[in-house]
């Protein structure tokens, strides 16, 4: 027979138990939404450094373009202080953090590297390197 007394007795061996239940499931949920919240700050992260790269690229293949169109003029292209070098230089300042860029020529073969730091401080760098024919 269930009387009120068997239903006291059984309670106070429950007491509490609902609690730590609860704060069980809110530190798992706490923990998830954590973890979501550091994917998003990688995502993030990643997604500014990608940026940088593609940047990069194509600063260093336009200068490329350029030097195919002035081939007369390749070996200019090493002295930073050459107008059409000097004023691709002001633009990879402006584009890149910390931005430089280095022009080596080799008879007919150019190789642009371009650097830059990367939003956690490491330096990074492309480097497009082209066989320009003369004609």
């Amino acid at each position: 027979m269930y009387t009120f007394s068997n239903a006291r007795r059984n309670g106070k061996k429950q007491t509490g138990f609902s609690l730590i239940e609860g704060l069980i499931a809110i530190a798992l949920f706490s923990f998830g939404v954590l973890a979501i919240m550091n994917l998003q700050a990688q995502s993030i992260k990643h997604g500014g450094e990608s940026k940088y790269r593609i940047d990069a690229s194509f600063l260093a293949n336009q200068l490329v373009g350029q030097m195919w169109a002035d081939r007369g003029n390749l070996a200019s292209y090493t002295n930073a202080s050459y107008a059409p070098r000097s004023s691709w230089n002001t633009t990879v300042n402006a584009t890149l953090p910390s931005g430089n860029s280095i022009v080596a020529v080799n008879g007919n073969q150019v190789r642009v590297t371009v650097t830059w730091q990367s939003p956690g401080g490491d330096m990074r760098q492309y480097v497009a390197i082209a066989d320009i024919n003369g004609s």
